[in-house]
């Protein structure tokens, strides 16, 4: 057969293409490319954590002068109880116009909530576009930055990155980023002291979206839940030194709960509701660091409310997700302690809570229901301690309030709705008071705890910050 033009070039062309992918294939094209894994952002090869270096990025903006003593040092306040103490007046109503919102900061996508201390304000950020964590600084006053401390990393969108509430004294700052890097620095000036790697060194598993564990500063120490080759570790403030490390024998995980301080039966202890169950850690003396207490009847993988400990040995254990309740009581002393289930139930059945964790007013817990709660849910309601699945009072059908925060403050509840609308109403064991209610941002998924000081509350939505003045007298 006779080729003609078309057909020589036809059967080069296929020449040619049998040769390119001879080598194409012979050079292996997928030998230098790696599987991607949920979960496994700034891992080198073998799954193995990749080293950041922690506290490198500094910027400083200038120097904060304040007269301001007021402090919301960590997540849920003072007293781990997210009651201010203050005595400053609050307004009961906002004032014309809506309220007195004195600056704005936008953030990227996240729930971390501030914390405040003395005139200045503390939060963890993610900036997209530098790729960095950063604890960010900023006047309480008047909104100026005034510095910024942070490390690189690479991280995805996870419905939000930035999750917890730094830990704030006199001297120190501790945080915990969204894969859990843990960083020590000077509160006046964010001097980097130390840093911990917890996935890298602990062989951590992160929680889905991201650490949601707010960092602990207790007696000088850093307390973190670590949930991989170690439960929980203490450590130095100051040097960064390893006091007490809890091994993780039972193989739990992280969970987004954050550990509460508790003294019961003349003994201080860390009492953590981890992915796995919940434990009691020794505080301090010949039980620092070591197990009084732990149980499994507790387990479920999405876990963000804080244990409430009452002092009669009662543990209101609470999650989303379908979780429900578990009430605990504890008895015992001198570090021999007894566990047993009093109650457990469904979210429709009684108080339960997905994110936030329940305040307690003249002994009565209040609390907002979950999303899977039946006719009360998104509800704010009012229960008694001695019976948890009995609801003496719900806000109603049309007053839902979503995932969002609430606090007690000069006896009047605050909470912000999914939406950002902050409500203020009356503490009451009896019915549900509101007394106002005004929409803060437009934004979406206001889920941040709440800091409160000096008569200046700080919130957020999902990307922006404000604060605004509660104050009576400053209207």
């Amino acid at each position: 057969m006779k080729l003609n033009p078309v057909n020589i070039a036809t059967v080069l062309l296929v020449l040619a293409g049998l040769v390119s992918v001879g080598w194409w294939l012979s050079k292996d094209p997928v030998k230098d490319l790696v599987t991607s894994e949920p979960g496994l952002d700034n891992r080198g090869e073998g799954g193995i954590v990749a080293d950041i270096d922690i506290g490198a990025y500094f910027e400083s903006f200038g120097t904060l002068e304040s007269d301001l003593q007021g402090t919301w040092p960590r997540f849920r306040g003072a007293n781990f109880d997210n009651i201010s103490r203050e005595t400053i007046p609050l307004i009961d109503q906002f004032p014309e116009g809506g309220a007195r919102v004195l600056w704005s900061v936008e953030l990227g996508e996240g729930h971390a909530g501030a914390a405040i201390y003395k005139g200045a304000v503390y939060v963890m950020d993610y900036d997209e576009e530098e790729r960095a964590d950063l604890l960010r600084c900023f006047s309480l006053v008047d909104g100026t930055e005034i510095w910024q401390r942070g490390y690189k990393i690479n991280l995805k969108r996870n419905h939000g990155m930035s999750r917890t509430v730094p830990a704030v004294t006199e001297d120190y700052i501790l945080t915990i980023g969204p894969r859990s890097h843990v960083m020590c620095v000077r509160r006046e000036d964010g001097e980097f002291i130390w840093g911990l790697n917890v996935e890298k060194d602990y062989q951590a598993e992160i929680p889905l979206w991201y650490t949601g564990q707010c960092p602990l500063i207790d007696d000088g120490k850093a307390i973190i839940a670590v949930g991989g080759t170690v439960l929980m570790v203490a450590r130095d403030m100051e040097t960064g030194e390893v006091l007490w490390e809890v091994p993780n024998e039972l193989g739990w995980h992280m969970s987004h709960s954050s550990i509460v301080p508790w003294v019961f039966g003349g003994i201080k202890m860390y009492v953590y509701s981890a992915f796995g169950g919940v434990a009691a850690v020794g505080a301090e003396g010949e039980y620092a660091g070591k197990i009084l207490w732990q149980t499994s009847a507790w387990n479920h993988e999405v876990v963000a409310p804080s244990p409430v400990c009452l002092d009669d040995g009662t543990i209101f254990l609470t999650a989303g997700y379908g979780a429900g309740a578990m009430v605990l009581r504890v008895t015992g002393s001198s570090g021999r302690y007894n566990v047993e289930v009093l109650q457990e139930y469904e979210p429709k059945d009684g108080l339960a809570s997905e994110q936030q964790t329940p305040v307690i007013f003249e002994g009565y817990f209040l609390g907002i229901l979950p999303k899977d709660a039946g006719p009360l849910r998104n509800q704010l309601v009012c229960v008694h301690p001695n019976d948890f699945r009995t609801v003496i009072w719900s806000s109603g059908q049309d007053k839902r309030f979503g995932l969002g925060p609430y606090m007690i403050a000069d006896d009047k509840l605050f909470i912000l709705s999914d939406d950002a609308t902050l409500t203020i109403a009356r503490p009451s064991t009896r019915e549900y008071i509101e007394l106002d209610s005004y929409r803060i941002l437009e934004g979406h998924d206001a889920w941040g705890p709440l800091a409160l000081a000096d008569g200046y509350m700080v919130l957020r939505d999902s990307k922006t910050m404000v604060c605004i003045d509660l104050s009576k007298a400053r209207q």
